[in-house]
């Protein structure tokens, strides 16, 4: 057999199996391992350490960080910063670059990249809020300079370690962010799953258990406490990104600049003073989540004494039932469509009428700002007189939670 042969059938069995010879379950977890550690850098990394400032990373990780993204993703962090943070300023307005509030959910889930690459041009937002992210040689002469290159050096390496198929596992590190991060974090986190906390835009937690996505899949909880290094608030949900965090603190990688505030209650006070209201307004947004769950609760009990009186098919039933879904949300968050029928089942109650009014007038604790501190303890003091003397067992209740809150 001559040399060319020889070459020939060298060259064939290596694009077959490559260096490694691996099976197709070795390939696989390959290719899930390599895709998990990109999530782990973007959300680490470009969003909580670089993004939020939300923890600081040690030159090791920050700077295996910035090299694995530069290998798997071509993304600049100056870049991916400004974007992110421009998000959160802008957020659900035609400025934001990537909301399908604005932009319609298809468009964000099937051109995410496309609107990233767009925003990278706009010199005015890398300038407003691409601070403060790395700017030494490497980031100047390597990094951004040479963006493509990366990328390509990572095709080359999984087509040397798998043959032909290393393409395959290439071509999926290349769409697994823009696919999670563009598109589904992007899209459906500001669309459709539940919310912990009616922050001001429409953001969502898609999932309680943030594995697949690295803890981003706990989207409302981030856009409530941005600057948290954990994204995960409630017992039963799960981040592993803050598990890794964690893991890095201890072994002297990290330090946690800031986690989600921990609501915490002691003894009512007489009186609402004005380190109550600094408490209230600190932790505003469990506050007002447990509020509507009283507004969930006289819903509740209202459609158990429709029910015993076998009125499950009346338009009042079905009004209270919408009030049940949508109540407890803010009224700009109802449907427009939807706001008659609850209005309706307002009117039909008290209660809910007396729930409602007074969760706007608890709200102006912290959106009034031409009101001195000294009046608004004063207002806080008199809300709490009136829940009180309301006659509504859960609205006295939760004035006597308010008066034991502690900062």
């Amino acid at each position: 057999m001559s040399e060319v042969s020889l070459f020939g059938s060298a060259l064939v069995a290596w694009l077959a199996d490559g260096l490694l010879a691996a099976s197709w379950w070795e390939v696989l977890l390959y290719t899930l391992a390599v895709t998990h550690i990109t999530i782990a850098a973007v959300t680490i990394f470009l969003h909580r350490s670089q993004a939020h400032r939300a923890l600081e990373l040690g030159p090791l990780p920050s700077h295996f960080f910035r090299l694995w993204l530069w290998l798997t993703t071509g993304m600049v962090t100056k870049e991916w910063v400004a974007i992110h943070r421009k998000h959160h300023a802008k957020c659900e307005t035609p400025d934001d670059p990537h909301s399908p509030v604005t932009r319609g959910l298809r468009t964000v889930l099937l051109t995410g990249s496309e609107l990233y690459r767009s925003e990278a041009k706009n010199q005015e937002t890398l300038t407003k809020y691409g601070h403060n992210t790395p700017d030494d040689w490497v980031e100047r002469n390597v990094y951004s300079r040479f963006v493509w290159q990366g990328v390509a050096l990572m095709l080359i390496l999984n087509v040397l370690l798998f043959g032909a198929v290393g393409l395959t596992v290439w071509a999926v590190q290349m769409l697994w962010i823009p696919i999670t991060a563009a598109g589904i974090i992007n899209g459906i986190g500001h669309y459709w799953g539940y919310r912990n906390f009616e922050a001001a835009d429409a953001s969502t937690n898609i999932s309680p258990w943030g594995l697949i996505i690295g803890g981003e899949e706990l989207h409302n909880n981030h856009h409530t406490y941005p600057t948290s290094a954990k994204l995960s608030v409630k017992p039963h949900e799960f981040d592993i990104g803050w598990a890794y965090i964690r893991a890095m603190e201890l072994l002297g990688m990290a330090r946690v600049r800031k986690t989600p505030p921990q609501l915490r209650l002691g003894a009512p006070k007489p009186v609402a003073d004005s380190q109550t209201l600094e408490a209230v307004i600190a932790h505003r947004y469990e506050v007002m989540a447990s509020y509507a769950r009283q507004l969930q609760q006289v819903c509740a009990d209202e459609l158990a004494r429709l029910k015993a009186q076998g009125a499950q098919n009346t338009q009042r039933w079905a009004d209270m039932r919408l009030a049940l879904r949508w109540l407890h949300r803010d009224v700009e968050k109802i449907p427009a469509a939807l706001r008659a029928q609850v209005d309706s089942a307002c009117g039909q109650s008290a209660a809910l009428t007396k729930l409602v009014t007074m969760r706007e007038e608890l709200r102006a604790l912290w959106t009034r700002t031409n009101v001195s501190a000294e009046q608004l303890v004063v207002d806080l003091q008199a809300w709490c007189r009136r829940a009180e003397d309301s006659g509504i067992a859960g609205l006295q209740e939760f004035a006597r939670t308010l008066r034991a809150v502690r900062a």
